[in-house]
């Protein structure tokens, strides 16, 4: 049975993690620089969307769920428009604000529908500010019914281990989409959604279904991890839990852009566990959703009538 829009309505996900401001400069290139050996791109149009963990609460709040995203950024200009975006969109925030910090943007020039280059912007917050969100943290999970953490590895889930104890003492599901070769961090957690290179560099490299099940099968017990959902491109993605391996296919499609498709799959997962659903449920609907969004261009998100249409 699929979730209503009304069950789906009246549950929240708070969303933390690292966020950033999407910007795109589209031009037209006819001619190289006299300059360099370079493009001269001329820009007729640009565009801003949220990013990282942002994107994420963005698509929780596009598939019907309420949502709370915590965060940290500057007292910059793109927290400014990061701010007014979000509130666009009615994601509510909870923001830490550091003076010192740089609100990380990810500048991409488009020429020809190429992308040139991509030009980011980025500090790590202060951490006595991130000591303080945490006791924001512990004030409100309790009124959310999942706990989505958005490890995007700019330094803002320094906390995050504690972050999980205090979800699951509130007796909440915990989702993370991983960075990094150390996963410990995230130990506790109820389902971690890393892709293919992601996982391989935390737990090597593997050849085969069998040795990718008994990798997947040590970090579960290691990390006492109820499950963990391999998303594998083309290829799919297989949930890993006490009842052995879930495989299922992708949707074949065109794929236009897969910038944020792991963004959508994970706030997915974490609408339909807010909503009741168990895991091996959950799991065909986000397939489904990350196959809409890689048709879309750049960060993008999936409606609840796209999903259950």
């Amino acid at each position: 049975m699929n979730p209503t829009k009304s069950e789906l309505a009246g549950k929240r996900v708070l969303v933390v993690g690292d966020v950033m401001l999407d910007r795109y400069w589209f031009g037209n290139v006819d001619r190289i620089s006299p300059e360099a050996p370079v493009p001269v791109v001329r820009i007729s149009s640009e565009q801003e969307r949220v990013g990282g963990a942002a994107n994420v609460a963005l698509n929780v709040k596009m598939l019907g769920a309420q949502v709370t995203l915590m965060t940290m950024v500057g007292t910059d200009e793109p927290a400014r428009r990061l701010q007014s975006l979000l509130a666009e969109h009615g994601v509510d925030t909870l923001l830490g604000q550091d003076a010192q910090m740089h609100t990380i943007v990810k500048l991409r020039v488009i020429g020809r529908s190429q992308q040139l280059i991509r030009i980011d912007f980025e500090s790590e917050p202060d951490h006595e500010i991130l000591a303080h969100m945490l006791s924001d943290f512990e004030r409100v999970v309790g009124q959310h019914d999942a706990v989505l953490f958005s490890d995007y590895g700019k330094g803002g889930l320094a906390h995050i281990g504690r972050m999980i104890e205090l979800a699951k003492a509130a007796g909440k599901p915990v989702l993370v989409d991983p960075k990094g070769t150390d996963y410990s961090r995230y130990a506790g957690a109820t389902l971690i959604t890393p892709n293919r290179s992601e996982l391989a560099q935390a737990a090597g490299a593997w050849s085969g279904e069998e040795p990718l099940a008994q990798k997947v099968n040590a970090l579960r017990e290691q990390l006492a991890l109820d499950a963990l959902l391999l998303t594998r491109s083309e290829e799919g993605m297989t949930l890993f839990d006490a009842a052995g391996a879930l495989h299922v296919s992708a949707h074949a499609r065109e794929v236009f852009d897969v910038t944020g498709a792991g963004d959508t799959v994970i706030a997915t997962m974490a609408v339909l566990m807010a909503a009741g659903l168990p895991l091996r449920e959950a799991v065909p609907h986000a397939n489904r959703a990350g196959g809409i969004v890689v048709g879309k261009f750049g960060t993008a998100t999936v409606s609840y009538e796209e999903l259950f249409a």
